[in-house]
């Protein structure tokens, strides 16, 4: 029996929800794989994808959209990228390899990041992919590179103004330096235009940085580069759970609601707004001196690249955990899963994961009496921990029962994974659905 818990209530799409009450199907993953297991949903996926495409269309933009390979290394995305021919954005030489692998053009590839090694400066040469350049050292490698293959496409990548003390991007001087190197070496590198990042989901400031961005093509096609892109970045926002969950949940947190009176500072915004392609169409339909964003692109033919990561994932995946033991403390339980808070938990940014895990419950019925306990992970570590929070379970959860946790396709399954204790890392598993019902298999 599946028991949804309401701490912190996770909006899911039907399938997820449909697979978590499939009893048959999890405990026939769980026999075969014999620990935690990701399941992810790439017609979600390729849904998100198309959302983006479809709102660039309707605006009347050019463009692309990457999708940023970080978040989430499954293979089985980049199958759905090559199908809507879509983009990919990588950072090194093993994404770059498996974009090609599983089929998307070296022309719709997009090297990002930080300083770039030079056989992933080769690589994107000889497959005609598009480069962001971060740094003036990057610049003079990639014109060497080139002189021995084929003119390499690139992107200066951009200083934020508001952000100075970034490490990434060139400032006003290295941009002038940069563009002098690009005219000095025309035949070996391409300067198609700019690219930034930002930090934080706000739509103001990228529409603002994208729209001066223009006017820099613009002064740049005057000195003979085509300058005919500005890449956004990523940052785009999503909501895992409703509004009033949301609110409700900061007006009312306290240490005791956390094993061990545990704080943090700092929760990613779990409720947002606007999200997904339709906080692109905000950016593009953000006023501009004479008209907006996307007609100003239009007007002057430029396209615009986006690198959505988490946006493209929503919805798309969870992870699933095998329950092996619980205890009564005093006041709460703890639930220890096999595996570890590392292929889950929000550590890494030193925070807690809110959306609120279910309870498959397996085997014989038991009563149902209601239980709060916090969730451990199966190391001998005092801090591996995948739930802080005391969560309200409908039973004790014991041995062979499954917890799930909704919505962790976006970072969740691969940011913070590890081998420690020796425990292989979860393995992805690819459900689809087949005359109304589910199959699956392992991501290669």
């Amino acid at each position: 029996m599946e028991i949804g818990l309401n701490s912190v209530r996770a909006l899911e799409r039907p399938w997820a929800q449909a697979v978590r009450q499939d009893s048959t199907l999890l405990r026939q993953i769980s026999n075969a794989i014999e620990g935690p297991f990701h399941l992810i949903h790439p017609d979600s996926f390729a849904a998100n994808l198309e959302s983006f495409q479809t709102i660039l269309k309707q605006r009347n933009v050019s463009g692309h959209v990457y999708f940023g390979k970080k978040a989430n290394k499954a293979g089985a995305w980049l199958r759905e990228v090559a199908k809507l021919d879509g983009s990919v954005d990588v950072a090194s030489v093993p994404e770059f390899v498996h974009a090609l692998a599983n089929g998307i053009c070296g022309s719709n590839i997009g090297v990002t990041g930080a300083a770039k090694s030079d056989d992933l400066l080769w690589l994107s040469c000889r497959h005609k992919a598009t480069v962001a350049i971060d740094a003036l050292d990057e610049l003079e490698r990639a014109i060497s590179i080139a002189k021995y293959s084929v003119p390499l496409q690139i992107l200066l990548r951009v200083l934020p103004p508001h952000a100075p003390n970034s490490r990434f991007g060139l400032n006003q001087a290295d941009l002038d330096t940069a563009l002098k190197r690009c005219a000095e070496s025309r035949e070996y590198v391409i300067m198609n235009g700019y690219s930034f990042h930002l930090d934080g989901y706000a739509v103001a400031p990228r529409a603002e940085l994208a729209l001066a961005l223009i006017d820099r093509c613009l002064e740049a096609r005057k000195q003979g580069f085509p300058s005919a892109a500005i890449s956004i970045g990523g940052g785009f926002a999503c909501h895992y759970i409703d509004e009033q969950d949301w609110h409700s949940f900061l007006e009312a947190m306290d240490p005791s609601q956390f094993h061990a009176g545990k704080t943090f500072n700092h929760f990613y915004p779990y409720y947002q707004s606007p999200t997904g392609a339709a906080m692109l169409d905000a950016v593009l339909q953000s006023p501009a001196t004479t008209g907006t964003l996307a007609s100003r692109l239009a007007d002057a033919q430029i396209q615009l690249y986006l690198e959505p990561g988490r946006a493209l994932l929503d919805g798309a995946g969870m992870t699933v955990f095998p329950v092996q033991g619980y205890k009564q403390n005093d006041k709460h339980g703890i639930v220890t899963v096999a595996g570890i808070s590392m292929s889950l938990s929000e550590q890494w940014k030193n925070s807690e994961f809110l959306p609120a895990p279910f309870l498959v419950q397996h085997g014989e019925a038991r009563p149902q009496n209601p239980v709060s306990a916090a969730i451990g992970g199966s190391s001998c570590m005092e801090y591996d921990v995948l739930t802080w929070r005391k969560i309200n379970f409908p039973a004790p959860p014991r041995y062979g029962d499954h917890i799930i946790y909704p919505n962790t396709a976006g970072y969740q399954m691969d940011k913070n994974e590890s081998e420690f204790h020796q425990l292989a890392l979860p393995r992805k598993i690819v459900v689809t659905e087949d005359n109304e019902r589910f199959t699956w298999r392992i991501d290669r």
